[in-house]
């Protein structure tokens, strides 16, 4: 599918020199006082350790429990992480990729840049009880996020985006497509076409994601940004902020108590899952989830401020897990009792359907053709131009399903609002399963559908007292009736857009199994026997009122002192 030259984009970030970095926990780590301590380099902690040491007189540690991206080797820089069996797709597992590198899952997701929608934000904002997460609130921060840049190709872009809408000076280099594909103009007549139920929308990051759009990407000269690349490359040099890699925080920890609230600012770590602990919170302070058996040689330091948690959805609940009941089982003392840690997880689902095409080419063909790859390999690193510098799509659409779908159901849409879709359609220019591989001839068109506000929830728990162990993950992905017939939905949108008139001399066929699926009861069949993730877990630490929620507004934890998740746990 994209993996080759999702590969090489990988491996330029993965190859920069981006600064003095510190592989172990030596006594340069050891003997310091920090201000802050964050866990995890990711998305959240990236920025995190890049805002917080704009202050000169504030140090901070930053934690990341994979290497510096100077390692290439994609497997290396992945959890390789696996879902439990899932009944929404058969009982079948999937793996569950996430970063395990400087820059996180930034390093190696498909790079699409989304701010989210203002009905998201507003529920948010809801949710949390705080005006401040609205989308009017948010806006002027969000500006400050992203740098729109001119494409690899350098074409008039008019008509693509909404310079209006965007920052030419933010941190993180934005772009749209820098190489043309044959059926971006058939994706735009269609449109055209079928204005009613696929409107095109010149900028999906306006806070209104319906419709057609051209994709807007982390890709500047053909490159990945990461948060590595972008917001820590702001920071490397200061001496304030040391980066520590190689090093899993396996527990956070109670140096004491303020207001009769534990104060958890205290985090231990180790590199490997063997030995004895060599530093240690004193005896009489009451310690966190982890027993630390089995895990050494571990390492302590207290935050003279904070603590911050940017491990991630799946890293930062295994962390802090706090449900009682749940740790009782595993034998471990609950310090703070938070059953919501680790609830609420929401996971977006991936299906790709193809289409035979009649076509001269199509980037079936890099996927196929050493040669070409080798060839355009070498423009890219020449220049950064060509196939290899694609974003995984050039237009994509958001759209809403039609509320008889709900109400056939005796359901509530699960979406925030007339801003936020339940499905997305990925146009794209091969075949794209994670079911099936590549097959050895033909040339494809293929829709990836996408159920984006699911209803479905689940859970991350804890598989044994060893934090080195990974958690149980488990999405729930199907879980539901409602979020099985929002994939039926965009499915027969799917097979509506391809039908328009501008694909008439272009589509042959469906392909394979695909093709089969017509009733709900065929189509629920296939969607179940082909379906996955689209790699997107969040909420398993969520903000909110009451005890639904264990973050505060501020995404300080409720109950505790010093400790604060700052991540896509947090929706």
């Amino acid at each position: 599918m994209l993996a080759s030259r999702l590969f090489v984009l990988y491996a330029y970030c993965a190859a920069q020199a981006l600064g003095v970095i510190f592989e172990s926990p030596s006594s340069d780590i050891l003997d310091k006082n920090y201000d802050i301590i964050i866990v995890g380099a990711g998305a959240g902690g990236a920025v995190m350790a890049s805002r917080l040491s704009e202050d000169p007189g504030t140090k901070v540690l930053l934690i990341e429990a994979g290497g510096s991206t100077r390692a290439i080797q994609h497997p290396l820089q992945d959890w390789n992480f696996t879902t439990t069996a899932q009944v929404g797709l058969n009982n079948r597992s999937v793996p569950y990729p996430r970063g395990f590198v400087l820059g996180g899952s930034t390093a190696i997701n498909l790079m699409i840049y989304n701010r989210g929608t203002i009905d998201d934000f507003n529920r948010f904002a809801d949710v949390s009880g705080d005006k401040g997460w609205s989308w009017a609130r948010l806006l002027p921060f969000i500006f400050k996020v992203d740098k729109m840049t001119a494409p690899t190709d350098g074409h008039n872009t008019t008509g693509q985006f909404n310079p209006a809408l965007h920052s030419t000076c933010g941190v993180v280099d934005i772009s749209v497509p820098g190489v043309s594909l044959a059926i971006d103009s058939r994706g735009l007549a269609a449109s055209a076409e079928l204005p009613h139920q696929f409107p095109f929308n010149l900028d999906y990051n306006s806070g209104d994601t319906i419709g057609l759009s051209w994709t807007q990407s982390t890709i500047h000269d053909g490159r990945r940004v990461t948060s590595a690349t972008s917001y820590l490359a702001d920071a490397f040099n200061r001496t304030n902020l040391d980066i520590l890699v190689n090093t899993r925080v396996t527990k956070v920890v109670s140096i004491g108590n303020v207001n009769g609230a534990p104060d958890m600012r205290g985090v231990q770590f180790a590199q490997t899952a063997d030995g004895d602990c060599v530093t240690s919170i004193p005896s009489h302070t009451e310690l966190d989830v982890r027993s630390g058996l089995g895990v050494g040689p571990v390492h302590t330091l207290k935050a003279t401020k904070e603590v911050i948690l940017s491990a991630g959805s799946i890293k930062s609940p295994h962390i802090c897990i706090g449900n009682r009941e749940h740790l009782s089982s595993f034998g471990i003392k609950t310090i703070v009792n938070l059953p919501a840690v680790g609830t609420n997880l929401q996971d977006h689902v991936f299906l790709g359907n193809s289409w035979l095409v009649n076509a001269n080419f199509t980037l079936d063909d890099l996927h196929r053709n050493t040669a070409l790859a080798s060839e355009q390999l070498q423009i890219w690193e020449t220049n950064g131009t060509g196939l290899i510098g694609l974003p995984p799509s050039n237009q994509f659409g958001w759209f809403r399903a039609n509320a008889s779908v709900f109400k056939d159901l005796k359901a509530k849409d699960p979406s925030a609002g007339p801003t936020s879709a339940n499905f997305e359609l990925i146009i794209s220019d091969n075949f794209a399963s994670k079911r099936v591989a590549l097959p050895a001839e033909g040339r494809f068109l293929s829709i990836v559908t996408n159920v984006i506000s699911p209803s479905s929830r689940g859970a991350i728990s804890l598989n044994s007292t060893n934090p080195f162990d990974a958690p149980l993950m488990n999405p729930n992905l199907l879980g539901t009736d409602v979020d099985l017939a929002i994939m039926r939905a965009a499915i027969r949108a799917a097979r509506v857009f391809v039908a328009a008139p501008a694909w008439a001399d272009y589509v042959i066929s469906e392909f394979g199994a695909f093709a089969n699926a017509t009733t709900d009861t065929e189509l629920d069949a296939y969607i179940r026997d082909n379906a996955d993730t689209v790699d997107h877990p969040v909420g398993t630490v969520p903000m909110g009122e009451g005890p639904g929620g264990a973050l505060n507004a501020d995404l300080t934890v409720k109950g505790t002192m010093g400790l604060r998740v700052v991540d896509a746990s947090a929706f």
